[in-house]
């Protein structure tokens, strides 16, 4: 797993084979368990922190049971501001942060996967939404102006990425001054061991990838960010079992929900 391209075309395909057959393709989160077992989307949303309200007039095609928590509950987002979504997926988030927004707001999706892009775009344009819009892009390279965002959000996909401390760089450069950071993540709260870190498919599955807690705080303050505040899931060591069962990975890696603020000055 020395490769960083090779292990990026990996994830990516996995990505996009997730977009192209829904839930089915995927394990990171709960369309699937990394060992294969079809649960309910909805239900495994509602378990890691949405409400049966959130499904309320969004793309149903959109959720797709991808996420390991729910950043949307905790951004406070408000009417007319600006949210970026890092690695978002069928759109889901995006359309959630849509509706608190409102029309004077403005949503920005960016991934990786030209297959999600595509889904995500035909998400929107079913919606009729036109506040909101989905870029290609890695999340190591935002391709979005400095200082242009207020809120950034992000789901079980920072994990993934090979270039961490770039990620929250980027994060930090795109936020206009007093912007946030809102994001709900897989780390590592253990060493993990090597018959979990050193298998692609558990790399795809957002716990391979996973980075120690205090070394994800350290990106954090190295990349400017102030006012961090990391708090784990109650139900986190349920939601690591439906993903990864009978392996206990959940003693080593948890979901946490990630805040941080850009300075005023």
């Amino acid at each position: 797993m020395n490769d960083k391209e090779e292990i990026r075309e990996f994830i990516r395909k996995n990505y996009s084979e997730v977009a192209l057959q829904g839930s089915a393709g995927g394990c990171c989160g709960s369309g699937c368990s990394c060992g294969g077992q079809q649960i309910n989307i909805k239900d495994a949303s509602i378990n890691i922190g949405y409400s049966e309200t959130d499904f309320d007039d969004i793309p149903i095609e959109s959720n797709m049971g991808l996420g390991c928590g729910n950043p949307i509950a905790i951004a406070a987002l408000k009417e007319g501001e600006i949210v970026l979504d890092l690695g978002s997926g069928g759109g889901f988030d995006c359309f959630l942060a849509r509706k608190q927004v409102g029309e004077s707001g403005y949503v920005i999706g960016i991934d990786m996967t030209p297959e999600m892009v595509k889904l995500a775009r035909q998400n929107a344009e079913q919606g009729g939404y036109k506040n909101i819009e989905f870029r290609l892009g890695e999340i190591e390279h935002l391709p979005a102006a400095d200082g242009s965002v207020d809120v950034i959000i992000s789901n079980c996909v920072i994990n993934l990425a090979l270039e961490k401390q770039q990620v929250f760089n980027e994060a930090y450069r795109v936020l206009k001054a007093g912007g946030r950071l809102s994001i709900s993540d897989i780390v590592a709260t253990a060493q993990i061991p090597d018959y979990l870190k050193n298998d692609l498919a558990n790399l795809a599955g957002c716990i391979a990838g996973a980075e120690y807690v205090g070394n994800i705080e350290n990106m954090l303050k190295n990349a400017g960010f102030e006012n961090i505040r990391m708090t784990p899931k109650d139900n986190s060591k349920e939601i690591i079992k439906s993903w990864v069962p009978g392996k206990n990975a959940e003693e080593f890696v948890a979901s946490y929900i990630i805040e941080a603020d850009k300075s005023r000055k």
